[in-house]
């Protein structure tokens, strides 16, 4: 889990901006358009990055798919300590 958090978070062009929606999720579940509007970001980039985590298992969804809200995997919770450190290298 700690090579996929460092390659989604840290390893890849947009990884900042996945670590900003983990670190928002994380304080709480939120749906893309909640994100995108707290985060400043565009619809779209925020559905992208979603996926990406999704995909790597680093979220999950509530499985509605309208207004679906998006959490931290409990995987990823385990690895909480490796999510703040690649957060604090990031910023």
């Amino acid at each position: 889990m700690e090579g996929v958090l460092w390659y989604v978070l840290a390893g890849t062009r947009g990884g900042a901006n996945r670590a900003r929606i983990l670190r928002a999720l994380d304080d709480r579940p939120r749906n893309p358009n909640q994100l995108a509007e707290d985060l400043d970001l565009d619809y779209k980039t925020v559905r992208h990055h979603l996926d990406v985590l999704m995909d790597n298992d680093v979220v999950r969804n509530s499985g509605d798919e309208y207004g679906a809200v998006y959490l931290p995997t409990d995987r990823v919770r385990d690895h909480w300590d490796i999510v703040e450190e690649i957060i604090a290298e990031v910023e």
